[in-house]
């Protein structure tokens, strides 16, 4: 349903991870206040049910680790208008054990989809961005990626190099009247949560307990409040906010 005050009338985007979880609710409410977007994931039947509430929107599918693929998904933006919009929300998991039990192919996979995909996206929006006269940046981090995780260190650390970039870009990129700010969620009620959960066997509800306990207001953020700060952060109303990595975890950085 059309926002009574739309903020991206005319805007067009790029949402990577468009797919499900919070790549989908970024997009469908990004394409209810006007932004007309290109939705890009490796899950062609999810991007199927996100374009359905994204009316007007392209989709391409693909792998966000895979530089033709995200050139497919930017000349895509490219040939509706100027773009001025960026979200990679793309990302995985991997592995939760210790770093000496991860496997080198597991590394590989989750560095190549949260840190490759990520730069890949920039590589190849960032001069659209430049050619339209300037744009606004919104990548996805976590939490981990601002402070060690024992639970899974190669997530952490993937997460913080996001993080770091998006500070770069940020820096690189203003004078061509780019912005560039990261969203760093905290545990939130969306499949790769369950799936946090459900890695640890037949200890999933004491993990489960365990994240709860450890967060202030004592329960999971929901997919609108990250949707919201990104709308924010994608609009003219945070016209003066660049380089933020923000948190989104009802104060568990804040301990």
């Amino acid at each position: 349903m059309p926002h009574p005050d739309p903020r991206f009338t005319g805007r067009i985007g790029l949402v990577t991870g468009a797919g499900s979880g919070l790549g989908r609710d970024v997009a469908a409410a990004l394409s209810a206040e006007g932004a007309r977007l290109v939705l890009f994931d490796r899950d062609a039947a999810g991007l199927a049910e996100t374009a359905a509430a994204c009316p007007g929107a392209v989709t391409v599918t693909g792998d966000v680790a895979v530089a033709a693929d995200i050139h497919r998904a930017a000349q895509a933006a490219a040939a509706l208008g100027p773009v001025t919009l960026l979200v990679t929300a793309a990302g995985i998991l991997g592995p939760t054990a210790p770093l000496p039990q991860v496997e080198e192919a597991d590394w590989d996979r989750l560095f190549a989809t949260n840190v490759k995909g990520t730069w890949l996206a920039l590589k190849y929006a960032l001069p659209l961005m430049e050619a339209a006269g300037g744009g606004a940046v919104v990548t996805f981090a976590s939490g981990a990626g601002l402070a060690g995780n024992v639970t899974f260190p190669a997530y952490s650390a993937s997460k913080g190099a996001v993080v770091l970039m998006t500070k770069s870009v940020a820096l690189g990129h203003v004078g061509q009247g780019i912005r560039a700010n990261t969203v760093c969620p905290g545990p939130i009620e969306t499949p790769m949560l369950a799936l946090t959960f459900a890695s640890a066997g037949n200890m999933a509800a004491e993990r489960e307990a365990a994240f709860r306990a450890r967060n202030p207001m004592g329960r999971f953020g929901r997919p609108s409040e990250i949707t919201a700060a990104v709308l924010f952060l994608l609009s003219d109303a945070a016209a003066y906010i660049n380089g933020v990595a923000l948190p989104i975890d009802g104060g568990k950085q804040a301990g």
